[in-house]
């Protein structure tokens, strides 16, 4: 009975995953829609400031759960969380902001393979920290690099502005893992994401008034893919990673969330019609393949934990 029940748990993990996946692989297009009505700065900061709230009640129902310990030793760590949650959301800004901005210029499929690389940059970065770097990581890089030309360098040798915004992007988030990494074990991590949510929503909201300043018919008519990126991607999406991951070994959790960059691909071509042509289609593969390779365990090393994404 033990057995069947632990298998059954990993399976409702594994849906909670796979469901996170496909929230987060359709987000890229709810962002990109939202282009349509609103700037960068706007959309970012309305969407965080919706993600943060959303968490509110989430933190009270898992406050519900833990035990009296846990919560004795809360207070202790307030000050650390405070400091985890700032640093997280000005790493989220800057990071979200380059991709707000990328996706004007790039499709929807092709951002989220680009963005689907910090997963091989975090352990490159990892170097500057004296942690060693496998070699199966080494290899992903030279893949994940055959594929980001391939998917991103035109024949003319050049690259585009968004694929560019988009790379930057995806250094940041790498960045912005590696203080989650930081501090998520010191701290809750629900608490920590509802503080950098709402720092972020306030940073870009300073650009939002200071250079796009949007009117309220402009912000009413990006009302469904602000709610969609606010409420799913950030809210629902990063509870349902938390308690999906309880129950599942870390490597497969990280796998399974990897499908989001495929998920926005299908959802860039069925819902908005963008297509990729067959020499991107090969990147993708490759970027994904990279993606895969960087999270297989080593005989010799712990699994590693799963970034968090934001």
């Amino acid at each position: 009975m033990g057995k069947e029940r632990k298998h059954n748990e990993e399976w409702k993990s594994s849906l909670m995953l796979l469901l996170t996946a496909a929230v987060w692989g359709v987000a890229f297009v709810a962002q990109s829609v939202g282009m349509d009505y609103i700037g960068p700065f706007t959309f970012n900061s309305i969407r965080s400031l919706i993600g943060g709230l959303v968490l509110i009640p989430c933190i009270w129902f898992l406050n519900r759960e833990k035990s009296e310990a846990e919560k004795k030793t809360e207070p202790q760590n307030r000050k650390k969380l405070i400091v985890g949650g700032i640093c997280c959301g000005v790493a989220l800004a800057v990071a979200s902001s380059l991709q707000q901005m990328g996706i004007q210029y790039t499709s929807v499929g092709k951002a989220g393979f680009i963005t689907a690389l910090y997963i091989v940059i975090v352990p490159l970065l990892g170097l500057l920290f004296k942690k060693r770097v496998s070699s199966l990581v080494w290899i992903a890089v030279v893949v994940a690099v055959g594929g980001m030309y391939l998917l991103c360098i035109t024949e003319g040798f050049s690259i585009g502005k968004g694929d560019l915004l988009v790379m930057a992007c995806a250094f940041c988030f790498s960045v912005h893992i590696l203080i989650i990494d930081y501090f998520s074990p010191k701290v809750d991590g629900v608490k920590m994401s509802c503080i950098q949510f709402l720092v972020c929503g306030l940073l870009c909201a300073v650009p939002m008034f200071l250079i796009e300043r949007p009117s309220l018919s402009q912000i009413w008519s990006a009302w469904v893919p602000l709610l969609y990126a606010g409420v799913l991607s950030c809210g629902v999406g990063y509870t349902l990673q938390i308690v999906g991951q309880r129950h599942i070994d870390p490597t497969i959790a990280s796998l399974i969330l990897s499908l989001e960059s495929v998920i926005s691909v299908l959802a860039g071509w069925a819902l908005l019609g963008q297509k990729l042509t067959l020499r991107e289609l090969i990147g993708c593969i490759l970027v994904f393949c990279a993606i895969i390779l960087a999270q297989l365990p080593q005989k010799t090393e712990k699994a590693q934990e799963v970034p968090q994404h934001s």
